[in-house]
């Protein structure tokens, strides 16, 4: 599928040189903050706006207000060349007398604009010294008849070095005049039941404020170009899914039942009525000749790999292969561990492979999955590389999908015919971003705990009294309990006053050795790493003091308290998985967060979500609303569309209509070359030319 770009829009994507005032250099400088191109600075909106109509008589006039004035020159105090003293116009106005300040200025361009006997319109703002009203530097000076070059409301925009706000200002202006009236791509109903003005109206209103009101994001024109912006990537990303279907059909895997029937019975649990759900959506996807790609989202402790599970177990019975992927070694040997001693009694092997795997061991899986005598690989990125070959992979399953990169997604894929993709994240991720980020993915969500799973309790502890919580653990493991300790670093630095997880393990080892502490972080070798983790596991250490390296993967049901130091350091998301280390017992579980005062507004809020709530899915809600998207995901790790119009947090709403919208355009579309299409086809061309339009062009 190609997508051109319409002539009517060839304005819009010229470079900023065309404009103007804009040569070259300033062209360099503008396109670090803006981009290349018109549409990319018409789209750099004001983030303030001054209000230049106050006109107060002197008396009136308030120290650091923004002020206009009508003016008669009365003298110049003009300093001599390389002085240090500023150069001071005396002004008369109708009620009084004003200084005007100019420190480093030129004599013969003062004595130019601001000759004696004239008079002029100056606006900028004032000061009160020693007595006297002054305005250093007025942002404007105009004759009488030319008062309309200062405009009563005045737009802030965000500068960068070597930018003046004139200079920007003048040329997003310059670029105004060069946008075309379009046929509109928004349902003419929604579009008059919101009252939303035309994309051109739009983006001349958003550029001319008049109140901060108008800065709101909920302000008609700001609402309507942010609701362009995700229209254009919810089309965007409903076609690369269409197309991922079509280029790559998927096959028909239907379970015969034999090996599934037999593995409930055995299980130490009863699925929840989510999991049973998700199981037939899941095995309804795989029944289907298009190639399943689904991402499935559930809370810490919900049983998604259950669920992967059943989904492997249908692809064995259907006399395939099926992989799993995990980011970290841990993890994978904890699945491997886990799916063994399941598939165990059912007469299933299991194999993994990852980077530590011996020499030998490894050529004996490499000939196990490319002869089909191994039927279920699970690893790490060494089942990535291009040696690792499979007879019939009929199912990839990814864990913990935001570890990976915008593609590895379907690397694993790949390297089965027609193979379909299942990914699954323990990270709970809002709505919208599941929507923009993972947009091309059916999302399937685990939204229920398994039957006897138990509340956490959180409590909040200042860092002055890590006495009193040392005492507590060590009455805690007296009494069999056992426990993680966190800390936000390995070692103690200058730069930052956080405990270190080397400090902490030794001074926790002096005054708790019955609990024969042990040490795990990310500078250890794997080797020392498991060893830490085994005795965790196996009862011989009662207390794990570890850095964020056990936050995803690390199950331990006995483990029933986890103290996190410096809690203020840590994001919503990463507190929430790590508290999800404790709680998969039986025992009532326990999360001290301890934080050192006084705390940010921000990290207020964080701590108080997790006190309140144990649901990741409001958690994470509330994670989208105080850091952003692009926190919350990991920019560059995500694939997260960088919005410049939307925010996902104000107008999630609008992400709704927008996905509608854009269901609707493909369901009643004849294709992107039909006649009907083209003002869809300017939209993807506005917006998502660099993302979706250059990935559905390929191929």
């Amino acid at each position: 599928m190609h997508i051109a770009r319409p002539p009517v829009i060839y304005s819009l994507f010229a470079t900023l040189t065309s404009l103007p005032g804009v040569g070259p250099k300033m062209e360099q400088i503008l396109a670090k903050k803006t981009g290349r191109h018109v549409i990319d600075l018409l789209r750099h909106l004001p983030v303030s706006v001054i209000d230049r109509t106050a006109r107060p008589s002197v008396d009136e006039a308030e120290d650091g207000q923004t002020a206009t004035f009508e003016i008669l020159v009365l003298k110049a105090d003009l300093p001599p060349p390389r002085a240090r003293r500023p150069a001071r116009i005396t002004a008369k106005t109708s009620s009084g007398q004003i200084e005007l300040i100019f420190f480093h200025a030129h004599t013969d361009y003062l004595k130019t604009t601001l000759p004696v006997g004239e008079r002029r319109l100056i606006s900028g703002r004032v000061e009160w010294f020693q007595g006297r009203l002054q305005m250093p530097h007025p942002d404007f000076i105009q004759p009488l008849e030319k008062a309309d070059n200062i405009p009563e409301f005045e737009p802030v925009y965000p500068l960068t070095a070597g930018l003046k706000a004139r200079t920007l200002t003048n040329a997003i202006q310059a670029g105004l005049q060069t946008v075309p009236e379009l046929e509109d791509w928004i349902d003419p109903e929604l579009l008059s039941a919101q009252r939303w003005p035309s994309f051109k109206s739009a983006l001349l209103q958003v550029h001319a404020p008049t109140s901060l009101n108008d800065l709101s994001p909920t302000a008609p024109a700001r609402a309507r170009l942010a609701f362009d912006e995700l229209l254009a990537n919810q089309l965007a990303l409903q076609l690369i899914r269409q197309k991922t279907k079509s280029a790559l059909p998927g096959r028909v895997i239907t379970g015969t039942g034999r090996i599934t029937e037999q593995l409930l019975p055995l299980l130490p649990f009863t699925p929840t009525s989510a999991q049973q759900r998700v199981i037939k959506e899941i095995t309804a996807d795989q029944g289907t000749p298009d190639r399943m790609l689904r991402l499935l989202q559930g809370d810490v402790g919900s049983g998604k790999t259950f669920v992967a599970l059943m989904a492997i177990l249908t692809a064995l019975e259907a006399g395939a292969q099926a992989a799993l992927l995990a980011p970290t070694e841990i993890l994978a040997r904890q699945h491997y561990q886990g799916l063994s001693k399941l598939l165990k009694p059912l007469g299933l092997t299991p194999v993994l492979l990852s980077g530590n795997t011996k020499h030998r061991a490894r050529q004996d899986i490499l000939q196990g999955l490319a002869d089909g005598s191994c039927q279920i690989a699970i690893g790490t990125h060494a089942l990535l590389t291009d040696e690792v070959l499979f007879a019939d992979l009929a199912l990839a399953v990814v864990d913990e999908q935001h570890r990976f990169g915008v593609r590895q997604r379907l690397v694993l894929g790949q390297k089965g015919k027609n193979c379909d993709v299942l990914v699954m994240t323990a990270t709970p991720i809002p709505r919208t971003l599941a929507m923009t980020a993972y947009g091309d993915l059916t999302v399937s969500r685990l939204d229920e705990k398994p039957a006897g799973r138990q509340d956490i309790e959180t409590a909040l502890i200042s860092q002055d009294r890590l006495a009193d919580v040392t005492a507590r653990l060590a009455a805690a493991i007296s009494n069999g309990q056992r426990a993680y300790w966190i800390c936000p670093l390995v070692e103690e630095t200058d730069k930052l006053d956080a405990a270190a997880a080397e400090d902490r393990h030794r001074a926790l080892t002096a005054v708790l050795p019955d609990a024969k502490p042990v040490l795990a972080h990310g500078r250890m070798k794997a080797e020392q790493r498991e060893e830490a983790m085994s005795a965790f596991k196996d009862g011989t250490s009662k207390l794990l003091v570890a850095t964020t390296v056990i936050e995803v993967g690390v199950d331990v049901p006995e483990a029933s308290i986890i103290i996190i130091e410096h809690a203020e350091r840590f994001g919503l998301a990463q507190l929430h998985q790590l508290r999800g280390r404790v709680g998969r017992g039986d025992k009532q579980s326990s999360c001290i967060l301890m934080y050192q005062p006084p705390l940010s507004d921000t990290a207020r809020s964080r701590l108080k979500i997790m006190r309140q709530t144990n649901d990741g899915f409001v958690i994470a809600e509330e994670d989208l609303r105080l850091r952003g998207p692009g926190e919350v995901l990991g920019q560059r790790q995500s694939g997260l569309p960088e919005f410049c119009l939307a925010d996902l947090a104000a107008h999630s709403n609008l992400l709704g209509l927008a996905h509608q919208q854009a269901e609707k355009i493909l369901l009643s579309s004849r294709g992107l070359d039909h006649p009907e299409m083209k003002k869809y086809v300017l939209l993807l061309s506005l917006f998502e030319r660099d993302n979706a339009v250059q990935f559905l062009n390929s191929g």
